[in-house]
């Protein structure tokens, strides 16, 4: 395996967790274990192709969980693993940071909303 080089700490945090969806699925799980369908409404502008295959990225470097029942019809969960909770401190800052950002907006006079996922769940 060819050796790997980083310039800066935060680099391998965002090739484990970086893109569009990755930290957003992470941060759904940082409360609780959840299924697809319920990750689905959760971030209904993923697709079921993009939500699997940022799954099976999580899943390939140890950030979460997959544990499929053995039962018809099948039933599938995921959960953060001991590594993927290692990263809890920084999503609730970053879910902080993005909350605080969107009220400033809101103050300058931006049309802004924030959905919660609870919200989301519940509906």
């Amino acid at each position: 395996m060819a050796e790997k080089t980083y310039n800066i700490g935060v680099e391998a945090t965002m090739e484990v967790i970086g893109g569009k969806w990755k930290a957003i699925i992470l941060c759904h799980l940082r409360h609780d274990t959840m299924r697809s369908s319920e990750l689905r409404r959760a971030i209904p502008q993923i697709t079921q192709k993009m939500l699997t295959q940022q799954l099976r990225e999580l899943e390939a470097d140890g950030i979460v969980h997959r544990h499929v029942f053995n039962q018809i019809p099948p039933r599938v969960e995921y959960s953060l693993t001991d590594r993927g909770e290692s990263l809890n401190k920084v999503l609730n800052l970053l879910c902080t940071w993005g909350e605080n950002n969107i009220e400033e907006r809101r103050e300058c006079g931006e049309d802004i909303k924030l959905i919660h996922s609870d919200d989301v769940l519940a509906g």
